[in-house]
């Protein structure tokens, strides 16, 4: 079964993005039932983010069920995600959505459900997670490692690391870290995503794909 990523840096507000989405999915948009895990963003003082980006899934007739890791187990996610055609990880905190995603068992189902063709949707920190590990997550400082996780290591989907976010007032100290990392790096600006499919990696979005051998 082929195997479809998307990893994204905010989601559903591209107008370009959602366009490569909905040809992915396996059915008209109406008739997709799509996860939306929403754990990352139980520690960020404002969700203004979800909620636009529920909207645009609501929009495209996507029916949408919210669910949150926390407090669930590997049991009751493979219920709730039974029947689903979409996973989509929403942004937020890195390391506290990673430490869900491994204590729910998340880590597993998704893997399994992943194989039988349901189509992964990472935004912001939804795909970090996706990446062999979370390390980039403590470059630029923003997300705080609030539930003092040690391990860093990920759901290992794509075979490189995402940053996300990118500015050009990043551009120094991407250019210090990413030298030190044992992965290959991809940089996202705002509106853009990497769609992953049959093993190839297409690169979508607005403007041209920030290289790291050009920081």
């Amino acid at each position: 079964m082929n195997k479809t990523i998307v990893l994204t840096s905010n989601g559903m507000e591209s107008v370009d993005v959602r366009k490569e989405i909905i040809k992915l999915l396996p059915k008209p948009s109406r008739q997709i039932e799509l996860a939306h895990i929403i754990t990352a963003s139980n520690v960020e003082k404002s969700t203004d983010y979800v909620k636009r980006d529920k909207r645009q899934m609501l929009k495209l007739g996507l029916q949408v069920e919210d669910i949150d890791l926390k407090g669930k187990t590997e049991k009751v996610l493979k219920s709730l995600l039974e029947g689903k055609d979409v996973i989509y990880v929403q942004g937020g905190n890195a390391f506290y959505l990673l430490k869900y995603v491994r204590e729910s068992g998340f880590h597993k189902v998704v893997k399994e459900l992943i194989q039988k063709g349901v189509v992964y949707i990472g935004a912001s920190a939804g795909s970090y997670i996706a990446c062999p590990t979370i390390e980039m997550a403590t470059w630029k400082h923003q997300d705080k490692n609030r539930v003092g996780l040690k391990d860093l290591k990920a759901l290992n989907l794509a075979p490189f690391l995402i940053t996300v976010h990118y500015e050009s007032k990043y551009k120094a100290i991407l250019k210090k870290e990413i030298p030190k990392a044992k992965f290959p790096v991809r940089i996202l600006r705002d509106n853009q995503a990497l769609l992953i499919s049959n093993g190839k990696v297409k690169f979508v979005g607005k403007g041209e794909e920030v290289k790291s051998s050009d920081l």
